[in-house]
């Protein structure tokens, strides 16, 4: 898809700038803060942008999304981004009866997919999507443990879900996002980015809550992770997910299998497992009633990409918004190909979004790596039992890092966007949808459950059809009037 022309080099007097600017201000949106600098070499007309090698200062310099680092480099960071996704890739097919295993060979391969489909500019890793989990039980009445009997049915809804969404990329890409960008201001995907992880919270929270050892090893484990953020320089403060995870590792083993707290790390799996094995592979059936439950679940995946991509727009400063087509072709492809094997359906990761708001690493190289990591981890139930003793405690510790990094992501957004909260109608539009999003209020369509986080996204969009759609109308006709 061609590259945008760069707004800042079109005349300030122009109607259309002026008529564009005054839209923005009626919104509360200072249109100069989104207009970020021309990247020649991002921008380039060319499917794939121009790749340099990284010559900044890893103390303080971010690494771009077209540059890339030495190989040994890549490959520590793309494992850390593989540790990061691994618990919730690893936790949603359990939910919903699928292979685990299967899962992970997905997300690997899906996020190569993803790289290749969207031209290497949109900084994401594709992990199994929690947004089936509650479609997917009530389709198959999955009762929680062991495999799923019903898991065909479900795939066959997955693969529309999936056909549906990459249409809609395809749409996006005919037309442009403005009519997204009209939907979904930065009030809004703001809104939506803090509320995913918000929304996660309680749940992670509880996760590390059934007892008092786990709770402090969590605690301890956030303590970790922050002392090499904060303390530490150069790569290992760009690794402080992999060495804080690898150091909580180390204490939890001593504590309980040397001390004998808490509940051993279990490495029976680990010897019974074999080195080399491919999952099973499941085919999918397709009925109409789990195909009308499970298929809505795309415009949900649209509202929660919507939030990563522009909090990875916030945080790489690069014009990343002409090329969420693409980027919502390939979610969709991705996820038609993983149902169609008996995988997941697939979604872009928050939890990796947040090791990039840390890290200040952007670099889609990096995750071409973690998806190479993890197609070998799925093709090695060795090393998937080996990740899969990491303690929940400790995975626990890590996402409330994750999500907490996601949550300050969306208020930078607003910040960037200098969002005007004098305006009742931002507040509105903010207090609302943080509320919805985080306490999981949930609407029924009929039988199609919206979640917490679908509920506020379309809370979100309504109010802000109703209270800013208006004010940006009328200013914009006031302009073209003059």
């Amino acid at each position: 898809m061609p590259s945008q022309k760069d707004p800042s080099s079109a005349p300030e007097n122009s109607a259309q700038d002026q008529s564009a600017h005054n839209a923005l201000e009626a919104a509360g949106i200072d249109s100069a803060a989104i207009n970020y600098p021309h990247n020649p070499d991002f921008e380039n007309g060319r499917w794939f942008p121009t790749w340099r090698a990284y010559k900044g200062n890893l103390d303080r310099d971010p690494v771009g999304i077209n540059e890339y680092l030495p190989p040994s480099k890549s490959v520590l960071l793309g494992i850390q981004h593989t540790f990061a996704m691994f618990g919730a890739t690893v936790l949603a097919p359990l939910l919903m009866g699928f292979d685990p295993n299967l899962a992970i060979l997905m997300s690997g391969i899906c996020t190569v997919m993803f790289f290749m489909i969207t031209g290497g500019r949109m900084p994401s890793y594709l992990g199994s999507s929690f947004a089936f989990i509650g479609p997917v039980i009530a389709v198959t009445a999955y009762a929680g443990a062991g495999f799923n009997d019903n898991l065909n049915v479900a795939l066959g809804g997955i693969m529309a879900c999936g056909i549906i969404y990459a249409l809609i990329g395809l749409l996006v890409m005919k037309t442009g996002t403005g009519w997204i960008e009209r939907l979904m201001p930065p009030i809004v995907t703001g809104a939506i980015v803090m509320i995913i992880g918000l929304n996660l919270a309680p749940v992670t929270i509880q996760g590390v809550s059934a007892n008092q050892f786990d709770a402090w090893m969590a605690t301890l484990t956030v303590l970790l992770i922050s002392s090499v953020a904060i303390f530490t320089r150069g790569m290992l403060r760009r690794l402080l997910l992999l060495v804080g995870l690898v150091l909580s590792y180390f204490a939890y083993f001593v504590m309980t299998n040397v001390l004998g707290f808490g509940t051993p790390i279990d490495f029976s799996t680990v010897a019974a497992a074999s080195w080399l094995g491919l999952p099973s592979i499941h085919t999918p059936s397709f009925e109409m009633s789990a195909i009308i439950l499970i298929a809505p679940v795309a415009f949900i995946l649209v509202a929660e990409n919507l939030g990563h991509f522009k909090a990875v727009e916030g945080m790489t400063k690069a014009r990343v918004t002409p090329y969420m087509g693409r980027a919502f072709l390939a979610d969709g492809l991705a996820t038609t190909f993983s149902a169609g094997f008996g995988g997941t359906g697939v979604t872009t990761y928050a939890e990796n979004i947040g090791v990039m708001a840390v890290t200040k690493v952007y670099s889609t190289t990096i995750f071409v790596v973690a998806g190479i990591v993890a197609i070998i981890l799925g093709l090695s139930p060795k090393f998937g039992a080996i990740i899969q003793t990491i303690p929940a405690a400790l995975l626990g510790g890590a996402s409330i890092v994750v999500f907490g990094l996601i949550t300050v992501a969306g208020i930078k957004i607003w910040i960037d966007s200098k969002i005007d909260f004098s305006k009742n109608s931002n507040l509105i539009i903010a207090a609302v949808t943080i509320i919805m999003g985080t306490g999981n209020f949930s609407l029924h369509l009929g039988g199609f459950d919206l979640g917490g986080i679908g509920t506020a996204t379309l809370a979100a969009i309504v109010l802000n059809a109703l209270f800013n759609q208006s004010a940006e109308t009328k200013a914009t006709k006031q302009s073209l009037a003059k």
